[in-house]
């Protein structure tokens, strides 16, 4: 018999969320695990309200709905507000009622733009890392380290010379604009849209671009990242970003430290050893003679680092294509930084609770 496919309105609905979610969903896990970070994170999240007044979204469930954000690759907090207001799994995970409103998309973006006074993205990686059951899975000894573009939310057309308009003629809201001829750097130029950012060329050859460097910490027992910096964007910021996570470690003992070839410079090297380290750079031999020589590379622990640093690229290649950072959607290195560091906890909940099961 044919179904019809008329639709009846019922007087009452009983929806019990818990009930909708199934037993083995993915999202249940991360949820449970979020929930323990979250609680130990919030005597940081009260200190950044006021103890009176006009109730705001709870933090809890704005950060929720921002891990969200990174899981389904939404593209802005507009759509996110959309997706919240009839899935009943992402209610479910933020912590909605079937029958509470769904926040304003303009509210929701002053009140996440309040979480950056507090660093509750990198307080948020570092809580869930330092949960037991976690802390278990991370290396103390071995870890690589790399860096990758992250392109600004600012066209060419934006980079004009400073202290002039440099307007490009014919008006209208996307005049064209000729490029030919013209030199510019970041000494002389600078973007009218996110004057943060700076023009950057990867390698010889390559197209120059308005963008950010994202730097990663990686420990290399499960491949989980323990720390995340955002910097502008030049030739030495990957090397002095590394360092700057290096010393926000909390363990004092000798370990190794993995990365490629671009790493290979004396000073760098030499602040490593002071550090006790063991560098286990991939040596540069084009045109100069490496920084690392046989006392390292013959051991085969360098072997091992050098395969091992490559699940680095694991974590920027879900970062920047699932997460959204390729290209960033915000504006400001504090606000992109914050973004970033978002996302490289996100990455880690998504490797956890297959870790913790294989642990369990």
């Amino acid at each position: 018999m044919r179904g019809s496919d008329g639709q009846s309105g019922a007087l009452f609905s009983y929806v019990d969320l818990e009930a909708r979610v199934p037993a083995g969903h993915p999202l249940r896990a991360i949820r449970a695990i979020v929930n323990e970070a979250l609680g130990g994170l919030s005597p940081t999240l009260a200190r950044l309200y006021a103890a009176v007044g006009r109730p705001s979204i709870p933090p809890e469930q704005l950060l929720r709905a921002l891990l969200l954000q990174a899981f389904y690759s939404i593209r802005s907090e507009r759509q996110l507000m959309e997706r919240l207001d009839f899935d009943l799994l992402f209610r479910w995970f933020v912590g909605l009622g079937i029958d509470d409103p769904v926040w304003d998309h303009s509210t929701f973006s002053k009140n996440r733009d309040r979480l950056l006074e507090g660093d509750v993205a990198a307080g948020f990686l570092a809580t869930l890392l330092d949960r037991p059951k976690v802390r278990r899975l991370l290396s103390s000894e071995h870890f690589s380290v790399d860096g990758s573009l992250i392109q600004a939310w600012a066209s060419m057309k934006s980079f004009r010379p400073k202290g002039g308009d440099g307007a490009p003629p014919g008006g209208g809201r996307n005049p064209s604009r000729d490029f030919r001829g013209e030199r510019r750097s970041n000494l002389t130029h600078g973007s009218t849209t996110d004057p943060d950012a700076l023009l950057y060329r990867r390698g010889p050859g390559m197209e120059a671009r308005l963008c950010f460097l994202g730097h990663v910490l990686m420990e290399n027992r499960s491949g989980l990242v323990v720390d995340a910096e955002l910097t502008r964007a030049s030739g030495h910021a990957e090397r002095l970003a590394a360092l700057a996570m290096l010393d926000r470690l909390p363990t004092t003992s000798p370990a190794t430290l993995g990365a490629d070839r671009g790493f290979d410079a004396r000073d760098f090297v030499m602040e490593l050893r002071e550090r006790r380290l063991t560098p286990h750079i991939a040596q540069n031999t084009s045109g100069r003679r490496s920084a690392i020589d046989s006392r390292t590379t013959r051991h085969g622990g360098y072997a091992l680092s050098q395969r091992a640093r490559k699940r680095i690229e694991e974590a920027f290649g879900w970062i920047k294509t699932i997460a959204g950072q390729a290209r960033t959607r915000l504006r400001g290195l504090e606000r992109v930084r914050w973004s970033f560091t978002l996302a490289a906890a996100a990455y880690n909940l998504i490797r956890l609770p297959k870790l913790l099961g294989a642990t369990t």
